[in-house]
């Protein structure tokens, strides 16, 4: 029997899951879906969507628990060491209204998540709309970005490849995908940087306007911006 994905697109999207997650609603929503899932006892996160996402999924209660217990922040640091694109989920309503912490502590931990340690947080309402958003960050990284599902458990070590990759897709405008197509194109990242506007135009996805940002950021003079005064 084709699954939704599959009978929408020809998409078969696989997932890994903790097996703690294995009750949850947010599991038999994938199963319904048609997602493949893979479950294993993982030493951090909750999902794995691809190579570099792993995703920590904690309910309202669950997330407040864990500022008052002190766990949250040595948990995230975890997880952004172990994924280069970590994801916090907090799913459910009232997170500001649940337990007796101010606001502003809340707000306060967010922005420390999110500045600090640089992982990004997306609230849910419910099991189901966290189920769909696993389906759209897995599609985004195995189909548009042809990445593979990898396990992950220990701080992620960079190869030479992904850091020829990280270089790249620091250029302007430069994604994942046309990051392996220059490095593909050219051979190296050096020949990348070297390479004029029009040679930079022969590969897919680089138009004039592109082209030129990307040389730009690499000719122009580095000029530090002046501190800001306090009145």
């Amino acid at each position: 029997m084709q699954s939704k994905i599959d009978a929408l697109s020809g998409e078969r999207l696989k997932i890994i899951a903790d097996h703690r997650e294995e009750a949850s609603g947010v599991i038999n929503e994938l199963r319904a879906q048609g997602v493949e899932l893979e479950i294993r006892q993982l030493k951090v996160g909750d999902f794995i969507l691809s190579d570099r996402v792993g995703v920590e999924r904690k309910s309202v209660s669950d997330f407040l628990q864990s500022i008052v217990d002190k766990r949250l922040m040595p948990q995230a640091r975890v997880l952004r060491e172990c994924f280069e694109r970590p994801v916090l989920i907090i799913e459910g309503k009232g997170l500001y209204h649940r337990r007796a912490i101010h606001p502003n502590a809340i707000r306060g931990t967010l922005a420390a998540l999110a500045v600090d340690v640089g992982i990004p947080i997306i609230p849910t309402v419910d099991e189901k709309e966290t189920a769909s958003i696993l389906i759209a960050i897995a599609r985004r990284e195995q189909i548009a970005e042809k990445r593979e599902v990898a396990l992950r458990g220990e701080p992620k070590k960079f190869t030479l490849t992904d850091c020829q990759r990280y270089i790249v897709e620091g250029l302007p405008g430069v994604s994942a995908v046309l990051a392996k197509r220059l490095l593909e194109h050219f051979g190296t990242v050096e020949k990348i940087m070297c390479a004029s506007e029009e040679e930079l135009r022969q590969v897919d996805g680089i138009g004039k306007e592109k082209a030129r940002e990307i040389r730009n950021v690499l000719t122009a003079t580095y000029a530090p911006e002046a501190p800001q005064q306090t009145p």
